[in-house]
């Protein structure tokens, strides 16, 4: 349950930051293109390197003093993560050799008390090593020779350098507590619920939307089961958030998400009546696309006036049209006010969890996936037909499904969609997304 080091990668615009991050990370992630300033917002990449886990930010080319708007925001960003991370690489470039814009940076840096690394790029070939001497006038360190776009040179001997006093993740133990991050929209009540949980005034609760700028871990217990609780700053649309301080919040409450087992988006109740809104959708979509479990809480159910017996039955005929993508999602009705219903958070989430962590037997499996495939047989397409020969479960949390095909051009995402709902008719996988991928197997071997 440590938090990952983070690393963040500055550097003026063009140096070749975002191809260094893909280096890191492995497949192209961010964006590469010849125009400065591509890359405008903070990206974080997980990267393991010698079985250590840490996170890389990367950031957009800081130009000191520049008026440019764009330019400030980039500037800003590259500011936050500097202060957000525990080691900074900073970026030059070999070829173009010292420029007033690095020395201006060097400066900055120097004053984050950071320990920073000197990293001179696009050096390809052993012939240019010479090129790093002058790199050592911004008195930031020793440079290391790296060739970004090669893999050659350095990017080793820098990684190892970085990375010498990170843990390593097999010495690690697990605790057996479930991470649950509490998301949502700002205002939306998810402080009243973590200091309800906790019987204790642990957050700051407001009226005003986006009090809660940093998202804080809490931890206890409920019928034996630990929890660690992490209260995050409210999602807003892109548009609406400027950049600084609410944009860091965003963002570390969407790193939470991506660090937590099991999610609980909040949603008010009093808005949701005139339907779920478009932002709870795109909330609900980060905590799908990050695999993680999920419990939707209906916060401030007890404001909503005219409750009938079958007022429940409508909200959830309302969601079930709204958001139908999300229909294996647990639905519960609370009020932090009140506290009604609050102990079935915990318990959904269990359950979530288990679901999460589920492992299916290959032959069970397999039965699952025939019988689908016999009750509904693909559409020939150009002749040809989808035959799967071979299916097996290749991780949890999320779980995660490999087909083996004889084409996979020929399984489609609606046919994709099916084989999902099967699983789940088989085997539950409440509040958790299923990956479902697919690998080519030519049938005489699959025979053979």
């Amino acid at each position: 349950m440590n938090r990952k080091p983070i690393i963040a990668v500055v550097g003026r615009p063009n140096v070749g930051k975002s191809t260094f991050v893909n280096r890191l990370v492995g497949k192209r992630q961010s964006i590469v293109d010849d125009l400065p300033g591509v890359t405008r917002d903070r990206i974080y990449f997980d990267v393991e390197w010698q079985h250590k886990q840490f996170t890389v930010i990367d950031t957009g080319g800081i130009v000191p003093g520049d008026e440019d708007e764009i330019m400030l925001s980039i500037y800003d960003q590259a500011k936050i993560a500097c202060e957000e991370a525990d080691k900074i690489i900073f970026l030059v470039d070999g070829i173009d050799g010292v420029t007033p814009v690095d020395e201006d940076i060097a400066n900055i840096l120097r004053q984050s008390d950071k320990p920073i690394f000197l990293a001179v790029n696009k050096v390809d070939s052993h012939n240019q090593i010479t090129m790093i001497s002058d790199f050592y006038s911004l008195a930031v360190g020793e440079p290391i020779a790296i060739s970004a776009l090669h893999g050659s040179g350095g990017v080793g001997d820098l990684l190892d350098e970085i990375t010498k006093d990170f843990e390593q993740d097999d010495t690690k133990t697990e605790d057996g507590s479930i991470k649950l991050a509490i998301v949502g929209r700002p205002n939306a009540g998810k402080s009243s619920i973590v200091n309800a949980l906790l019987g204790e005034k642990r957050v700051i609760v407001s009226d005003v939307s986006g009090t809660t700028r940093d998202s804080i871990d809490s931890r206890l217990t409920y019928n034996e089961q630990e929890f660690v609780i992490v209260d995050t700053a409210g999602i807003r649309k892109k548009a609406k958030v400027d950049y600084g301080v609410e944009k860091f919040a965003v963002d570390r409450a969407i790193r939470s998400i991506k660090e937590c087992d099991v999610a609980l988006l909040v949603i008010d109740a009093t808005e949701a009546v005139d339907g779920i809104s478009d932002q709870d959708k795109k909330i609900a979509s980060i905590i799908t696309e990050a695999g993680k479990g999920m419990v939707i809480a209906i916060n401030k159910w007890d404001l909503i006036e005219d409750k009938k017996a079958n007022t429940v039955n409508k909200f959830e005929k309302k969601l079930a049209n709204e958001i139908p993508f999300l229909d294996y999602v647990p639905k519960i009705y609370i009020s932090a006010v009140t506290h009604q219903r609050l102990n079935n958070i915990f318990t959904r989430v269990v359950e979530v969890q288990a679901e999460h962590s589920k492992r299916v037997s290959t032959g069970l499996l397999n039965k699952v996936i025939n019988e689908a495939y016999a009750l509904n047989p693909p559409q020939t397409i150009r002749n040809k037909r989808l035959k799967i020969m071979y299916s097996t479960q290749a991780a949890t949390e999320p779980p995660t499904f490999i087909l083996f095909v004889n084409d996979e051009k020929l399984l489609k995402d609606h046919y994709k969609r099916y084989m999902e709902n099967k699983l789940r008719e088989a085997f539950g996988f409440l509040g958790t997304p299923i990956r479902i991928a697919v690998r080519e197997r030519s049938e005489k071997k699959s025979k053979g």
